[in-house]
């Protein structure tokens, strides 16, 4: 599962108000009410909060750090706004800051799986690969129950070629959630890269028998016979 993908589950996991399952239409709704109670009750975090992640959700980027720049100009502490601000700043591309607004979430609530994560995947995203490595290993550590934190570092081992590693943390992911077919279908492209096209076979009729449809994996059922 690439980067990308992770924080957005993390995020969207995260924002926790239902509004992912909505429309666009419905989100634009409920923003629009959103914005007319925040005139009545500017000083309201929970209304702000609220504005903010379907800001997220409709990629409103810029209104969203609004949002949060006021729930942290009232509350300097507020986990949730600089967790969900510090992912704002990356998809502005201004790294600097998003570092910045997870490690003080983590000097408030140290070793938070959440943070910890999204600042290892901001490092591995800005080419800090050391730092990357060292976060995910101490997540697999701090969490060795959680099938993401192994799943996370095997996509940073596979990013780099380390495909031995990727292949043994994509496997302990499966283990601990054998039912995510997203785990099973990383491990296929890093067999098929490590040339184990039978294992990689395996796998695809696995991910067949869990609910993907075949004709979705023809490339990869392709890759195996070349």
């Amino acid at each position: 599962m690439s980067f990308r993908r992770y924080v957005c589950i993390v995020m969207l996991g995260l924002v926790g108000l239902g509004a992912h399952a909505q429309s666009y239409d419905q989100l634009r709704d409920s923003l629009e009410v959103a914005t007319d109670m925040l005139r009545k009750f500017p000083n309201n975090i929970g209304l702000r909060l609220k504005k903010a992640s379907w800001n997220m959700l409709l990629e409103q980027w810029n209104y969203a750090k609004e949002e949060y720049d006021a729930v942290l100009k009232q509350e300097p502490n507020n986990v949730a706004a600089l967790y969900y601000r510090a992912y704002v700043f990356e998809k502005l591309h201004r790294y600097k800051y998003a570092k910045k607004d997870y490690l003080d979430m983590l000097a408030i609530v140290p070793g938070n799986f959440n943070g910890m994560l999204g600042l290892a995947l901001l490092h591995q995203k800005d080419m800090h690969y050391t730092e990357a490595m060292t976060l995910a290993n101490q997540l697999v550590e701090l969490y060795p129950d959680s099938a993401v934190a192994f799943a996370a570092r095997g996509g940073m081992e596979a990013e780099r070629n380390m495909l031995e590693l990727a292949e043994y943390d994509y496997s302990e992911a499966i283990r601990l959630d054998p039912d995510n077919t997203d785990y099973i279908i990383n491990r296929v492209d890093v067999r098929l890269r490590m040339g184990k096209k039978k294992e990689a076979r395996e796998d695809l009729d696995k991910a067949v028998k869990a609910g993907i449809p075949r004709p979705a994996l023809v490339e990869f059922y392709a890759r195996c016979k070349e």
